[in-house]
């Protein structure tokens, strides 16, 4: 059973389980299957707007697709998430990617 199986059985056993779904979409990202990737990103936030990193690596794999706008619009979410956790550290690399992604 590969990484993105083992994901898969535990979201199966759990739809809501965050790391799980985070791995799943990180997964997907990396093996370069953008459009599900994002589509895990998204339930992730619906499911747990607070999952900080979600917003961080959802907006790295929009950027990478070439979707800046949404990259940025991304960023920006996940910038209050992590001000409203007081995760300072997230906070400073999200507006650090925002200010470099050229709009």
């Amino acid at each position: 059973m590969d990484k993105l199986e083992g994901l898969r059985e535990i979201l199966a056993l759990d739809a809501k389980n965050s790391f799980a779904r985070y791995g799943v979409a990180m997964e997907l990202a990396g093996r370069g299957q953008t459009a599900e990737a994002l589509v895990e990103f998204d339930t992730l936030l619906e499911l747990d707007p607070g999952y900080t990193g979600g917003y961080f690596m959802a907006a790295q794999t929009l950027a990478g697709a070439g979707r800046t706008a949404e990259a940025a619009a991304r960023l920006k979410a996940g910038i209050a998430s992590a001000a409203r956790s007081g995760n300072r550290h997230a906070q400073s690399e999200m507006q650090a990617m925002l200010d470099e992604l050229d709009l």
